[in-house]
């Protein structure tokens, strides 16, 4: 059950998950939130094809000490998809930002995998007083470094994908041949439609053509820690010492672990993020 005031519904039990889902003026947004109201604020934003969900087995380990809150994007998720609404990084990150604001939060650290980082980057440019500190998890910083590999386009005709095609563009996001890919992330493809595919998509590829993350990010001034799995199949992982480029920027390099760590080893994420938040985060909405 989901309101769409705003006022969230609370399901049974002691620390479950708050759901509700925001009217925004461009499209309804669904907003999750754990942990201890009081605590400070963490912001996680998914990745393209992705929603809340990707952070299921992360968040228990970050809700000892913050109020973590996730969204879906506009087109994923729970969230609406409307086939007439921007898809534009800078409208993402506006309806992030407009969350927050609706939710009473003045001050966050955001955490955001995949290109949820580019939209995390267009958030701190935008209202830089709001997003405290930023942590980029296999966050690619520009579109060279892009790892390229060969999949036939689908059209809109033949969507929803196969469950063949499902898994084939899912495994890329994962660094070990054969992983169990979560059903739950192939249902959050399948819910899309090819429109907000396809738009998502070309948006975060627009977005980094116009000017990379290090170089955006450089000029802000805010803390910036990047997690990368080492053997991530869809960005280089090289391509994190880009980051260095940021003053102060921490980058931590997880061998072993590919696309997707915060799926393949939440405690191996969970331990730099807890480190970078403990010194950045800021306790106090307002």
């Amino acid at each position: 059950m989901t309101v769409s005031d705003g006022r969230p519904h609370v399901n049974g039990g002691t620390g479950a998950t708050e759901r509700s889902t925001l009217s925004l003026d461009d499209g309804d947004i669904h907003v999750c939130q754990d942990g201890p109201r009081d605590a400070p604020v963490l912001l996680l934003i998914h990745g393209s094809a992705s929603s809340t969900r990707s952070w299921d087995r992360l968040v228990p380990l970050l809700t000892g000490s913050h109020h973590v809150i996730r969204m879906d994007l506009l087109g994923h998720g729970r969230s609406a998809k409307p086939a007439d609404r921007g898809y534009a990084i800078p409208d993402q990150a506006r309806r992030a930002g407009a969350v927050l604001d609706r939710l009473g939060v003045g001050h966050a650290v955001v955490v955001a995998h995949s290109s949820g980082g580019v939209v995390a980057t267009a958030l701190a440019e935008q209202r830089p007083g709001l997003v405290t500190a930023l942590a980029l998890i296999n966050t690619g910083p520009g579109p060279d470094a892009f790892i390229a590999t060969e999949s036939a386009a689908i059209g809109p005709a033949q969507w929803p994908p196969t469950d063949e095609q499902l898994r084939l563009f899912a495994s890329t996001a994962f660094s070990r041949p054969g992983y169990r890919i979560p059903e739950e992330l192939l249902d959050d493809v399948r819910g899309m439609t090819h429109h907000t595919f396809t738009a998502t998509m070309a948006a975060t590829r627009s977005f980094l053509e116009q000017r990379a993350l290090p170089d955006r990010l450089a000029v802000l001034g805010t803390p910036l820690l990047v997690i990368f799995g080492e053997d991530d199949r869809r960005w280089r992982s090289s391509s994190a010492a880009d980051y260095h480029a940021v003053p102060g920027a921490k980058v931590e390099l997880l061998p072993g672990l590919g696309h997707s760590p915060l799926l393949e080893d939440p405690p191996r994420t969970a331990t730099p993020l807890l480190a970078f938040t403990a010194v950045h985060a800021v306790r106090g909405n307002r």
